[in-house]
């Protein structure tokens, strides 16, 4: 499933399962047996990539995924947790669950995430962490 905005591939998303619901004119789409979305920047190439065991993606485009969720960015960052929820109108990712954060050198643990889809601005709430110091 291929989710585009203004003509440009915003996300490509992969399921091993796929069912869709129509309740009052909304759809609803469940994904379960592995689920990988491969996100895109507003050039079109790919700036992250998220796997979890299932998921939904909304009528509005907004997404959950959940247990086993990795986001992995362009630049080797990468997320771990068991929730995540994408907001599509702002490309951000948010979560109030436990989360560790791996960048080149530094691991940073805490409850609660916020971030754009391409890692590069995040926040974490109830943070703690190591980070390698350089000696001179």
């Amino acid at each position: 499933m291929k989710i585009f905005k203004k003509d440009k591939i915003h996300a490509d998303v992969v399921a091993g399962h796929f069912a869709e619901y129509k309740k009052n004119d909304i759809i609803t789409r469940r994904l379960d047996g592995g689920v990988q979305v491969t996100f895109y920047n507003d050039l079109g190439r790919p700036s992250s990539t998220l796997t979890s065991e299932r998921g939904t993606v909304y009528d509005n485009n907004d997404m959950e995924a959940f247990d086993n969720v990795v986001i992995r960015s362009e630049d080797s960052t990468v997320v771990h947790t068991d929730y995540i929820k994408r907001f599509d109108k702002e490309k951000r990712l948010w979560s109030d669950t436990y989360v560790t954060i791996n960048t080149q050198g530094e691991t940073i643990r805490g409850y609660g995430f916020e971030s754009d889809e391409s890692l590069k601005n995040y926040t974490i709430f109830k943070a703690s962490g190591e980070a390698e110091v350089q000696r001179r």
